[in-house]
């Protein structure tokens, strides 16, 4: 997994973040894929288990890579053999990232820059949010919006609400690094990927 970008915060939080096709097959997976997960979006899964499975390995030692994983009701990954680790994955756009770290509180999520349309800056941005936004460049604008929906996707994943939890709601400023949003912490990690990735996280400091 060269292409592999590798990432140690303190408190023991490990994240990772890579191409999908860099992971697919590198360490063993789950063949079974959730029914709810649409089939073009098997291989991202599968890719974003697999780095996972390789984070808990480089954390806990290579015996750790074929530990069960499990999911929650609402869809959240967590560890039936290691319960005070808390775990989460995501993909998007032909990118998986994958985090784990002491304590069930913990989201993670990647999003290449896609179209921002008006409408969707105004369900997800604060006015002055959407001003900024709107005085960059199209590139820019969409570069800037990709980072603000991963910290909101992080905080919901954190907190296991999902998108019950209205991602859309919490605000991030455009450039802001990092944040606090209901007790959750939050961090981007704009200096370490070069695709948009933040992370959330309950009841630590890994900053």
């Amino acid at each position: 997994m060269s292409s592999v970008t590798w990432i140690r915060l303190a408190g023991g939080l490990r994240l990772a973040v890579a191409p999908e096709t860099s992971v697919t097959g590198a360490v063993p997976v789950d063949t079974r894929v959730a029914r709810d997960i649409p089939s073009w979006q098997v291989p991202e899964h599968l890719a974003a288990r697999t780095l996972l499975r390789g984070l808990l390995a480089e954390y806990l030692g290579a015996d750790a890579a074929t530990i069960p994983i499990a999911r929650q009701p609402g869809g959240r990954p967590y560890l039936p053999d290691r319960p005070h680790l808390g775990i989460s994955l995501s993909h998007a756009g032909g990118q998986v990232a994958a985090a784990v770290g002491v304590g069930s509180g913990i989201g993670i999520d990647v999003q290449p820059p896609v179209p921002a349309p008006p409408a969707l800056l105004r369900r997800c941005c604060t006015p002055p949010a959407r001003a900024e936004l709107a005085a960059l460049a199209e590139n820019e604008r969409r570069l800037e919006f990709a980072w603000i929906w991963t910290v909101q996707e992080a905080c919901v994943k954190a907190t296991g609400a999902g998108l019950s939890g209205r991602p859309w709601t919490i605000p991030v400023r455009p450039g802001q690094r990092e944040g606090e949003w209901r007790g959750v912490r939050w961090r981007s990690l704009r200096a370490t990927s070069t695709v948009p990735l933040s992370v959330a996280y309950t009841g630590r400091s890994p900053c």
